[in-house]
């Protein structure tokens, strides 16, 4: 097994053993996605989910827990509260992903893929594909130019100050 990993560079390579706390951009997601309710309310909004219930059925939690995670999702702007009205009812909200919230495919699908890979299920596994030629998707590392990156030419430049 390799020892390879990314590098650090500018304040962030030189800052010892200093916690980063809420300066560190994942320390700030994890605190907002960081959660299994959170996370699985937002792969049922992939999936398609909008309303309460169903996504309080579909993740197996209690109302409570879905209510206090919807609440959390769209203060942090991953989910919006949209009005629907069916015929003779009180208007009601349905959960929809945000633009933010669509920038989450790529977590998402790393997870799917990292747990299909290291924590596969008996029962066969989950596929994620391209609807146009049927490929496989899979999430990757690349740059912005269009280049695949391996982990050990990844550079995480943290000029952050306290």
């Amino acid at each position: 097994m390799s020892g390879v990993t990314v590098q650090l560079a500018g304040r962030l390579a030189a800052r010892g053993d200093v916690a980063l706390g809420d300066r560190c951009s994942v320390d700030r997601t994890m605190q907002v996605v960081g959660n299994r309710t959170a996370m699985l309310l937002i792969r049922e909004a992939f999936y398609g989910a909008t309303r309460f219930e169903q996504l309080a059925k579909r993740v197996g939690v209690t109302e409570a827990v879905a209510s206090q995670r919807l609440k959390e999702l769209v203060a942090a702007g991953i989910l919006a509260k949209q009005p629907y009205r069916e015929p003779g009812q009180r208007t009601r909200f349905e959960y929809v992903l945000t633009p933010a919230g669509h920038e989450l495919m790529p977590v998402l699908l790393g997870l799917l893929q990292w747990g299909a890979r290291h924590l596969p299920h008996p029962g066969g596994r989950v596929t994620v594909t391209h609807d146009e030629c049927g490929a496989e998707v899979q999430a990757a590392l690349r740059c912005a130019d269009g280049h695949d990156v391996p982990e050990e030419d990844v550079v995480v430049r943290g000029d952050v100050t306290r």
